[in-house]
């Protein structure tokens, strides 16, 4: 992931609303320079679950916290920060958070994620950021499903300089990934970018469809897909916990896309994520632009949370 830069900037940014809700008041704990008390841990526990850790992170790191508290490894409100530091790190590098790239090029990545996360707009940034690191990037319009997807995916690849493979609406979505991959392998592309569908009437439709088109691409490219990106609403809290418990009966998802974030006051959603699913955050949305996009770096995201 040596080619994504500015994580750091784009997140103190995209951060300050989460910044405001759950750091300020921790800081403010550590500013007073004394012996820690036990309220100090309770009101810990608080801006945890303000910020949408959820209920069972929180349990987890106050437990971690009283522990430490009790053998003395705490003993000053100002080691509350670095503790803190050192435990959300430690949740969210536990899985690794780089893609998965393929032995060989190109790379396969199917993005899934239900109508009105900011998929095709996610799909739009990971081209952009792949293109400027300079890969050569294939787009594959396999959601025919929903009403003006083919339509947004294209003016969004012609916006971002990529090719796109589509269909008309309504076309069998594996044999546009059929002729996409065709095309990813004889233009040489680096990574290949498959747009799925975002909603099926059931469960079962859904595993079938997904299933139609990992089948097709393995055919055609040796071991894709190499990564399945759920994409994810950050604003939509301890919702997006359940909606990616659900998608992920779906599919074998690999890693997640946190979009929006930059619009939520609630950051640990980040965490609360990781912990429930152990899934990764691979990539996170930090605004409208192409552009806000950044690798998701665990080291530097919690140093940004805490950054002045």
């Amino acid at each position: 992931m040596g080619f994504f830069s500015g994580f750091v900037d784009k997140f103190k940014q995209g951060l300050q609303k989460t910044k405001e809700v759950f750091v300020a008041p921790i800081k403010k704990i550590a500013q007073v320079f004394r012996n820690v008390a036990p309220e100090d841990l309770d009101a810990l526990e608080e801006q945890l679950i303000a910020a949408d850790f959820g209920v069972e992170v929180t349990q987890k790191i106050l437990e971690k916290a009283r522990v430490a508290y009790k053998k003395g490894e705490i003993k000053t409100t100002d080691q509350i920060i670095p503790f803190l530091k050192a435990d959300l790190k430690g949740r969210l590098t536990e899985h690794g958070n780089d893609v998965r790239w393929a032995p060989a090029p190109p790379t396969v990545i199917l993005v899934a994620g239900v109508n009105g996360v900011g998929k095709t707009t996610s799909i739009a940034k990971l081209a952009t950021l792949f293109r400027k690191g300079g890969k050569k990037v294939i787009l594959a319009a396999s959601d025919t499903f929903r009403a003006a997807a083919v339509e947004q995916l294209a003016i969004w690849s012609e916006r971002v300089g990529v090719d796109i493979i589509k269909h008309g609406q309504g076309a069998d979505p594996a044999a546009v990934v059929f002729d996409a991959a065709e095309a990813a392998v004889a233009r040489k592309a680096d990574v290949l970018l498959v747009d799925t569908a975002g909603r099926l009437q059931t469960k079962e439709n859904l595993m079938k469809e997904l299933a139609k088109i990992r089948n097709v691409v393995a055919r055609k490219i040796p071991g894709a897909p190499h990564e399945v990106l759920l994409v994810l609403d950050a604003t939509t809290g301890q919702n997006a916990v359940s909606q990616a418990q659900h998608f992920g009966a779906a599919v074998n998802v690999t890693g997640l896309f946190l979009a929006k974030l930059d619009g939520t006051a609630k950051g640990g959603i980040v965490v609360a994520i990781k912990d429930k699913l152990s899934i990764p955050v691979k990539f996170v949305g930090l605004g409208e632009m192409p552009e806000d996009i950044a690798g998701f770096n665990a080291e530097e995201f919690v140093e940004a949370l805490f950054a002045e």
